[in-house]
């Protein structure tokens, strides 16, 4: 785990209040798992606007070549509900300079977890479309933007609610943004973990704290309490301290999909080298097996999973 020395929170009124995730259904052993659709790879170099994820297919893969670097972005509906995808993802040219990833997961149980998610991705596009990619005024933005959806969530006043993770990707560094429990993880070809954002729940807190290790976590009844999420009104926006990308660096973002049902060490293992969308499918290819599994020692929990790579272009 990553100290949180050097990072900056940007406070909101009042405090942290609770928020339960409901668990997605029942759980079937025997479902059969859903193909993905890929686009294939894509080479962006010359294109200026961004694409959107919003949940529209039970499936979709698509591989990218940018300007920055490489990016592959995976989506899968839980195997265990025939309503809509809830996650939505985000990747966001800007400028020319800088590049914007973003993964938000509708909340469960919530009247409009999907439009909510739908919601933040689509602002965050909107604001960014115009921005200044100077490292201080693309800040300034997304922060913008995340307290922009986070109005627009509350006024459909439906009880709507998603996390939300942010990667900014400019001048060889990342700095990530969060709400809730999505993750963003940046990970040397070694393994060593660089970046970690604290999820915004009681165990995410007991990990960083050194009170409960991962393993525990990962499969504890208080996994799914929030303390914050996009959709109220003491929303925080943790912001995180730039940190450099070397080379062969992987940063991943992700819904709690991936996170239920794969330890960390497991992930780590498999984006730390090789093909960027070969990690990507086995991320998913693994996840989807643990949640129609038996359970047992290992993590299983079915849930939609979204994840984004992104690997920095090697310099000429």
């Amino acid at each position: 785990m990553v100290s949180n020395q050097g990072q900056t929170r940007v406070e909101g009124a009042g405090q942290f209040r609770a928020l339960s995730i409901l668990s997605l259904g029942c759980r079937h052993g025997l479902l059969e798992l859903l193909p993905l659709v890929r686009e294939g790879a894509i080479d962006m170099n010359a294109v200026q606007d961004a694409l959107l994820y919003l949940g529209t297919r039970e499936s979709e893969a698509s591989d990218f070549e940018l300007a920055q670097g490489i990016v592959c972005m995976r989506s899968y509906r839980s195997p265990d509900k025939d309503t809509p995808n809830e996650d939505s993802a985000a990747i966001i040219p800007v400028g020319g300079k800088a590049l914007v990833l973003a993964v938000a997961d509708g909340v469960g149980g919530t009247p409009a977890g999907r439009e909510a998610s739908n919601e933040v991705v689509k602002t965050l596009r909107k604001l960014l479309a115009k921005a200044d990619p100077s490292p201080e005024n693309l800040r300034a933005t997304i922060i913008d933007a995340m307290e922009a959806a986070n109005r627009l969530v509350l006024d459909l006043s439906r009880g709507a609610a998603t996390t939300l993770v942010v990667g900014e990707i400019m001048n060889g560094q990342v700095r990530s943004y969060h709400v809730g429990d999505s993750e963003l993880f940046s990970v040397g070809q070694r393994g060593r973990m660089k970046l970690r954002v604290t999820p915004h729940s009681p165990t995410g807190f007991a990990v960083e704290a050194g009170l409960m290790d991962e393993d525990e976590a990962v499969q504890h009844d208080q996994r799914h309490i929030l303390f914050n999420v996009v959709g109220t009104t003491d929303m925080r926006i943790e912001i995180g301290a730039p940190t450099k990308l070397d080379r062969f660096d992987t940063v991943l973002l992700a819904t709690d999909g991936l996170l239920d049902n794969l330890f960390v060490d497991e992930i780590v293992e498999i984006i730390r080298t090789g093909p960027l969308s070969v990690a990507a499918d086995q991320l998913v290819e693994q996840a989807r097996a643990r949640m129609v599994a038996d359970g047992g020692k290992d993590p299983s929990k079915p849930d939609d999973l979204t994840v984004v790579l992104f690997r920095p272009r090697p310099s000429k």
